[in-house]
């Protein structure tokens, strides 16, 4: 059995996928740093709102500063902005005394809710000075809560654009126009990727204003589709790909007993795009242009009507998909808050969190063998039975 490593050196592609999630994204950040430490190096991160961020540090940094640049960007956005920070950063410092999964965690995990409501969070967004009621006038102060201005100059500190867009390594960021509803993806591959295209994939409303790119304006991704992983696996031309599948919300999940649950359940399902079901419809299309290949080839003298093979030639494709799935499993403490509850301490929690859970799935080096030329895609899960 090869390592993972060599596994993962057969692909012509390596992907990175991330999903949206707020404070939920440093769960992403664990997932990449037993990657890194695994010896796996991915060529394209693709990522969608906190995922398009976590994506934008990877790809606009060199392999040996991406941990440290991930480690830098949290750190900063897990503080307070506001003039009053000392009390939140004494919770969280007592927050790393505190047993787990305590009724005293779900406390300071709204605490720090709270605290980003009230204050914003140092380098990603600071309350307006004042309420957008107060305007009629289509402008951000009119129509958004916060100030993203700090995230723009926090990426500009932590990634290299030059880097992103001429190092060959590949970043795409899902976005949603406001004039016309539809989604977008602004990738590397294809045009020029500038701090404003990070920020329209996370500008979710009405919390952030909505982002101007070439006279368009642009909200959070995951209005539409918080997971770029149907976009990765439909671009073209395909490619035998190594997908690393990182989740913040769990489509699966209890019936609410409160209506805390139910908010919190609301914004699962929401959120969570509904992942499996996709990459089984991804799944199904892949193996019927496999077989429809295979069926070409019996054909006698493989002779068909010439319009007919320009037909289905875009259909026709060989290559293998191979899905490793990480979704992020919510504490018991966490409440329907837990993706603006910055606390640093819950921020490391879901860092290592990540980091456990790659590192279960390193462990079973069958998962990133590539699958059989015929057999399209494969899925694995460390939380489920492969499939």
């Amino acid at each position: 059995m090869p390592t993972p490593p060599e596994s993962a050196r057969g692909y012509e592609t390596v992907a990175l996928v991330l999903q949206g999630g707020g404070a939920l994204g440093s769960y992403q950040c664990g997932v990449y740093e037993a990657l890194h430490e695994g010896g796996i190096r991915p060529n394209w991160f693709a990522g969608t709102s906190i995922g398009a961020i976590n994506a934008a540090i990877l790809a606009g940094n060199a392999p040996e500063r991406r941990v440290e640049r991930l480690r830098e960007f949290w750190n900063t956005v897990c503080e307070p902005a506001g003039a009053f920070a000392w009390p939140f950063n004494t919770m969280a410092t007592m927050a790393d005394w505190l047993p787990p999964n305590g009724p005293l965690n779900a406390w300071m995990n709204a605490l720090s809710a709270f605290g980003a409501i009230a204050q914003g969070q140092r380098g990603f967004f600071t309350p307006r000075p004042a309420t957008p009621f107060a305007f009629a006038d289509g402008s951000a102060a009119a129509t958004s809560f916060y100030d993203t201005a700090p995230l723009k100059a926090t990426l500009e500190r932590l990634v290299d654009f030059d880097r992103i867009n001429g190092d060959g390594v590949r970043l795409s960021v899902g976005a949603t126009n406001v004039g016309s509803g539809n989604f977008r993806y602004f990738d590397s591959a294809i045009e020029r990727i500038r701090p404003e295209h990070i920020l329209a994939s996370g500008a979710l409303p009405p919390t952030f204003p909505a982002i101007a790119i070439d006279g368009e304006h642009y909200w959070d991704g995951g209005i539409v589709s918080n997971t770029p992983l149907e976009y990765l696996l439909e671009s073209v031309p395909r490619r035998d790909t190594l997908v690393l599948q990182v989740d913040l919300w769990s489509a699966c999940g209890a019936l609410p007993k409160t209506m805390l649950d139910v908010l919190e359940r609301q914004k699962d399902i929401q959120y969570s795009s509904r992942t499996r079901l996709g990459t089984d419809v991804v799944a199904a299309r892949q193996r019927l242009r496999n077989a429809l290949g295979v069926l070409l080839d019996k054909v006698p003298g493989k002779s068909l009507p010439p319009e007919l093979l320009a037909e289905l030639k875009p259909w026709l494709c060989d290559r293998v998909f191979n899905i490793i799935h990480l979704i992020y499993r919510a504490k018991s403490y966490e409440e329907q808050y837990k993706d603006y509850a910055f606390g640093a301490a819950t921020m490391r929690t879901h860092w290592q969190s990540g980091l456990e859970d790659m590192r279960r799935s390193l462990g079973h080096p069958e998962f990133f063998v590539a699958p059989a030329r015929g057999l399209g895609v494969v899925t694995h899960d460390i939380h489920r039975r492969p499939s």
